[in-house]
């Protein structure tokens, strides 16, 4: 499939040295986070999360969206810095960094942020209750959801295997990394075995258990069947990461970046196929509880293939104007992973505040979100200027 030799792809690990900046990578990290604000604003507005009297099918499409990629995409790249990372730092001492950058986050936001997130809502149910005896019950009987703050721990969970694998073999990831410099020329292949992967780890644990299962204990959350393509995703980064980034698929002066078109097309189509089923699941089969094996097979389909391409499409539109000028998203570069822990609540309570105004939806939603971005902005801001601070944020 390629000439690039195994000795000219161990050529290409890097040696230890300071990371830099990947302008592309860091906007569309910014660039997702944002995404998951837009996502947790729009919810209340829609069929499924329609916790206000207001709804528009408009944020139904957002949301389909957004769930069918975003969090698959923030663990696709977190991996891309991983190989390097255990390479430069040894993996006990890259361990005890992500410790610190994933684990203590964690553990303060699961007795803080996402109780009183949560208070919110069970403000609407239970007005009568004080905030100590709602987080007293949280802590100690449940439930206690743990929000988006899920994605850390199951983050570090595939830190220590990935330092766990690069300890029996530093090489293993060998074989994507070769890919993925075939990918700088032929972005297509490099798509087709990711799709092929993801949907083999996808599709099974889908079918056997569906769309709403969770895996629940304490704060430990995570949707149980997509454990796996969430990890597909994370290792086909490292595979990436593996050697230096300019010389394979993500490339500045790569295919990636010039084609955007064939993206959007394979975005497009399958996205549209998840409505008909979805329209299929309402008007024909009733919308049960238990879907037959033959749809869910066929929406995991639908659902690895967009996941896949609107993957592609964003890194390929990020890589393309990457050197456009200034942008927003550069900003925020540097708070966007301080958003992601501290906007939960902050949504929430404004959704809260909204629920009681005779408003369209279309209106509730846009304010929802700009004051929520421009109030954990603030905050991480505000948060970064501890001593110390800038470790964990």
């Amino acid at each position: 499939m390629t000439s690039i030799s195994h000795s000219e792809v161990l050529n290409t690990r890097p040696v230890p040295k300071a990371k830099t900046r990947n302008l592309s990578l860091d906007r569309a990290r910014t660039f997702l986070t944002l995404i998951v604000l837009l996502h947790h604003a729009v919810i209340p507005y829609t069929y499924y999360g329609h916790t206000d009297p207001r709804s528009f099918f408009g944020f139904d499409m957002i949301v389909l969206a957004t769930d069918s990629f975003f969090m698959a995409m923030f663990f696709f790249l977190s991996g891309l810095f991983v190989w390097p990372g255990i390479a430069r730092k040894g993996p006990v001492s890259y361990l005890a960094d992500r410790l610190l950058r994933l684990g203590l986050p964690f553990l303060i936001c699961a007795f803080t942020v996402i109780p009183l997130a949560y208070y919110a809502i069970s403000l609407r149910h239970h007005p009568e209750i004080g905030f100590a005896e709602f987080w007293w019950t949280t802590i100690t009987k449940g439930p206690w959801p743990s929000g988006p703050i899920w994605f850390l721990w199951v983050l570090f969970s595939f830190d220590m295997v990935a330092c766990l694998l690069y300890r029996l073999s530093p090489n293993m990831l060998d074989p994507i990394n070769r890919l993925s410099l075939y990918g700088r020329r032929r972005p297509a292949v490099f798509f087709a075995v990711m799709l092929a992967v993801t949907a083999a780890f996808y599709i099974p644990g889908r079918i056997h258990f569906g769309a709403g299962s969770w895996f629940e204990f304490g704060p430990f959350s995570v949707q149980q069947g997509r454990v796996l393509l969430y990890a597909s995703y994370f290792f086909f980064g490292a595979g990436i990461g593996l050697a230096n980034m300019d010389r394979g698929l993500l490339a500045a002066d790569g295919r990636m970046a010039k084609v955007s078109w064939d993206w959007m097309i394979l975005t497009i189509v399958p996205y549209y196929l998840m409505w008909v089923l979805i329209s299929i699941k309402r008007e024909n089969l009733g919308n049960p509880a238990d879907l037959p094996d033959w749809y869910e097979g066929a929406y995991a389909v639908c659902f690895t293939v967009f996941s896949v391409a609107i993957l592609f499409l964003i890194l390929a539109y990020f890589l393309r104007f990457a050197q456009s000028g200034k942008s927003v998203l550069d900003l925020m570069q540097a708070d966007a992973y301080g958003m992601f822990l501290v906007h939960y609540p902050i949504a929430l309570w404004l959704q809260y505040w909204l629920f009681d105004f005779n408003l369209p939806a279309t209106v509730k939603a846009p304010i929802g979100f700009f004051l929520t971005v421009l109030a954990s902005w603030a905050i991480t801001r505000a948060l970064r200027q501890i001593p110390g601070a800038t470790k964990v944020l």
